[in-house]
């Protein structure tokens, strides 16, 4: 940020505190009652999240030849047994009003004439997914950014890191945060606590997540005691561009909607070989489909290629994607784009209801960071925006816990000389993230699985003796910590990511451990059967793993 801007100063009091500022945390803050005194703590600038980086769209069944009903049936299967239908059917129904809602805030979605315009992407049986350009994460979050700061009742508090969830002793609510911000570590308490800090993609080594995908909700929501769901199922994108020293960008997969062909080296289009839709199958097939290519060919990625789309239809729906692509040499009109899988959504999270509580009092979440039951084992493509709106706004329900006095709440100045060394931090997270690509990557089995848990374990212990753990792990609510500079916070935040990382790569190998079979987005070649006694959520909450009822067909 600017350093001549000033900075908000935190309030020791909020009626709301929204962690995270990609889609769903901006769409719960503007939903929120008015006369609530609403933080709104953002990690990064404002408009830095993994929901600015979404380029497909956001589905909806408002096309005539549409139905709810299709919509409805389409994210079930690709759900793959594991989708709560109740769910599915609460985000379907409220998809059309939440569009218009978003039209009226100001979101510009291409069109044709007056009339939304509608693409077709992977496992959708009609046109349904809104749009703008190949940049529709960014249009949208632009927008609700703007008007987030239009509202005088909310406070935005950039550059800030929650810490910790703080509950109160003898209630169990959750009664606010702790937050490293400006050179301190702080308490806020708040009536109510929304989680909407994405997903964490950045435990894998190959990803399409930006940097700040580090699964911070996740992480303190487990070490809070919250209930977790499903955190296995990790979908990995099919399409991400592949090339030394490139980003892994993710080729939209409304490329192959638009008629993008998924090729080899001799042009053929493989990915009919593993399912009768090609390139068009839903995301874990097609991921699985490149990756078992890969792994018989000894070829480092596939191509894309966007040749059989108009010129004209590539330079109006993925400009984007054409620039990227130009700064990395390559020319997408005269040749395809080289492409692997990479890790780039979690379909599992923080258990929720249809309003978007949590098995904590006073503790809600949305978005990614969320487990609402609507994306099964495997997302069906561009329900995740909806998804942040729809349970977003839910939050205009919100009712606030009674503010309870904590006598434990002591605030005392602590200086910190110390801090830990960033290179060693970022050594443990590189290590962490080779080994969870690795071992809990596209194909998983239990020895691999358990070797890495075992693995990664030394690398918890290697963090844990770090003296800055002990101190902050070991740090009593309601402390002030003052450090000897703002420029502090910085290491803290990759220290407290770090832990973080660990936290969800130690909860997702044991999940993969856990179930013992194939599904959606977790495949595993020693069970690589999907069987009907799994056709349950797996459950996690204070260290135990178990199976919920079985979900009904």
């Amino acid at each position: 940020m600017n350093a001549n801007i000033p900075q908000p100063q935190l309030s020791d009091l909020y009626d709301a505190l929204v962690v995270g500022a990609g889609a769903a945390g901006l769409y719960a803050a503007l939903c929120l009652p008015r006369h609530y005194r609403v933080g709104l703590i953002s990690k990064d600038a404002l408009a830095l999240s993994a929901s600015d980086w979404a380029q497909g769209g956001i589905a909806a069944a408002i096309a005539p030849e549409d139905s709810p009903e299709l919509h409805i049936h389409d994210t079930l299967q690709a759900g793959a047994g594991l989708c709560d239908r109740e769910a599915v059917e609460f985000l379907v129904r409220h998809a059309p009003q939440c569009i218009e809602s978003l039209v009226n805030l100001g979101v510009e979605f291409d069109r044709h004439g007056t009339q939304l315009a509608l693409t077709l992407e992977a496992a959708h049986s009609r046109r349904r997914v809104l749009h703008a350009a190949d940049t529709t994460g960014r249009a949208v979050v632009s927008i609700l950014g703007e008007r987030v700061l239009q509202c005088p009742h909310i406070t935005t508090i950039p550059e800030a890191f929650a810490l910790s969830l703080w509950r109160h002793p003898q209630t169990g609510a959750c009664q606010g945060v702790s937050v490293a911000y400006q050179g301190q570590i702080r308490w806020i308490r708040s009536r109510a606590v929304i989680l909407a800090t994405g997903g964490g993609g950045q435990v894998f080594a190959q990803t399409t997540n930006p940097a700040l995908s580090t699964g911070d909700g996740v992480a303190i929501a487990y070490r809070a005691g919250a209930l977790l769901r499903d955190l296995e199922f990790f979908q990995f994108h099919p399409t991400a561009l592949t090339k030394p020293g490139a980003p892994h960008f993710l080729i939209s997969e409304a490329v192959r909607g638009e008629g993008a062909h998924l090729v080899d080296a001799q042009g053929r289009r493989f990915a009919f070989d593993y399912h009768p839709q090609g390139e068009l199958a839903p995301r874990d097939v097609v991921s699985r489909a490149i990756f078992s290519h890969l792994q018989a060919t000894s070829a480092p990625h596939v191509w894309l290629d966007l040749r059989p789309i108009p010129r004209e239809t590539i330079q109006k729906r993925f400009p984007n994607i054409f620039q990227v692509c130009q700064h990395w040499g390559i020319d997408i009109f005269s040749e395809p784009i080289p492409v692997a899988p990479a890790a780039h959504y979690w379909m599992g999270g923080i258990a929720t209801d249809l309003q978007s509580r949590t098995s904590i009092p006073g503790l809600y979440a949305v978005g990614e960071t969320a487990s609402t039951g609507v994306h099964g084992a495997n997302r069906l493509a561009s329900n995740s925006l909806l998804e942040c709106v729809v349970f977003g706004a839910q939050l205009a329900h919100l009712e606030l816990l009674p503010l309870l006095e904590d006598e434990t709440q002591q605030k005392v100045e602590v200086p910190l000389e110390a801090l830990p060394a960033p290179a060693q931090l970022e050594a443990i997270a590189t290590s962490l993230k080779a080994l969870m690509w690795q071992s809990a990557g596209i194909c998983r089995s239990a020895e691999v699985l358990e070797a890495a848990i075992a693995k990664l374990s030394g690398l918890q212990q290697e963090f844990e003796q770090l003296p800055s753990t002990q101190f902050f792990q070991n740090l009593q609510p309601g402390t002030l910590v003052q450090f000897p500079s703002p420029e502090c916070d910085r290491t803290l935040r990759l220290w407290g990511e770090t832990w973080n990382l660990l936290e969800i790569g130690q909860l997702i190998l044991k999940s993969a451990v856990f179930r013992q079979e194939s599904r959606g987005g977790h495949y595993r070649s020693d069970f690589s059967q999907t069987s009907a006694a799994w056709q349950t959520h797996t459950l996690i909450q204070n260290s135990r793993w178990w199976q919920s009822v079985p979900i009904p067909d």
